[in-house]
């Protein structure tokens, strides 16, 4: 059995407010023990008795030689996720902040959906002031539109996968961004749990921005977590779909309003790969007492 300290170190960081617990488990591997537990995912993501966040991402050794580490994430709710973008940026930075910028400004990643590359702007001084991500190539449905049929209407969804699995819906009657958040705490959960998609599914509510012609504003009920601050494989799964439906040019980088700010997000016109480009922040280092949460359980050993 692993042996399981009294403490565990672990570093909170931020996408766009999406937050994130980082457990790096090539520094400490047993941080596998207590995310074996679904429900002990769950304690440490309660934002009133663990420490908060919209998931865990552990940080594990790589797959291929040429990547620095493993990416797995944790929903909220202990369930598994393929891959999360903003999630992706963090640990980007976790990583460069980690070694020291080393490595200068390109890592690879392993992830869900693949290994993908992370470019890192370094200031002057050698500080992270963004991540741009290929996030490789999207995944359109065929056909891209979907029906779905709920108790009071008929959805017309554009499902796309970026490595995870998103169903779009463009909401053109929201006119406002509270209205577009109304819809996606109304209609999110029915979508996410529905029939057809029996692993759940990520749900984008879509309007053209009344700012910009190159804009969107999106808000994203995320699987297992709900509506969040930022969601960076929805931005990009939106940003697939608008180019489909005519409402951007595709190859021309579009600005994506989230409710914690903006994602640079640019579609090859061929749909061979998708950029993101954005924030990441570290907020805190801590430790998570080993001891209270393994009695969750009755696991404390």
């Amino acid at each position: 059995m692993t042996y399981l300290p009294r403490r565990l170190p672990f570093v909170k960081m931020n996408g766009l407010g999406n937050d994130f617990i980082i457990a790096d488990l090539q520094t400490e591997p047993a941080w596998a023990r207590v995310l074996a537990q679904p429900s002990l995912v769950r304690r440490l993501c309660d934002r009133h008795i663990g420490i908060g966040a919209d998931g865990i991402l552990a940080v594990l050794d790589p797959l291929h030689a040429d990547s620095m580490a493993t990416m797995h994430v944790h929903n909220a709710d202990g369930s598994r996720a393929e891959m999360c973008g903003n999630g992706l940026r963090c640990v980007a930075r976790y990583l460069c902040d980690r070694i020291g910028n080393s490595a200068g400004s390109l890592l690879l990643v392993d992830t869900g959906a693949g290994t993908l590359r992370c470019e890192l702007t370094l200031s002057p001084d050698q500080a992270v002031t963004a991540i741009e991500i290929n996030m490789g190539r999207p995944i359109v449905a065929n056909p891209a539109q979907t029906q779905l049929v709920l108790a009071s209407t008929t959805l017309t969804l554009t499902l796309v996968s970026m490595g995870n699995p998103h169903a779009v819906l463009f909401c053109e009657e929201a006119d406002s961004y509270d209205a577009l958040r109304r819809m996606a705490e109304d209609i999110g959960p029915q979508v996410e749990h529905h029939a057809l998609f029996p692993q759940r599914t990520n749900v984008e509510f879509v309007r053209r921005s009344p700012e910009s012609s190159l804009g969107l504003d999106v808000v994203v009920w995320e699987r297992g977590c709900g509506v969040t601050q930022a969601c960076g494989t929805g931005a990009c799964a939106a940003v697939v779909a608008a180019g489909l439906r005519g409402w951007l040019p595709l190859g021309t980088r579009a600005s994506v309003r989230l409710p914690g700010g903006l994602l640079d997000i640019v579609c090859a016109e061929d749909l061979s790969a998708v950029w993101m480009r954005g924030p990441a922040e570290t907020v805190f280092f801590g430790e998570v007492e080993t001891s209270s949460i393994m009695a969750l359980d009755g696991a404390a050993k």
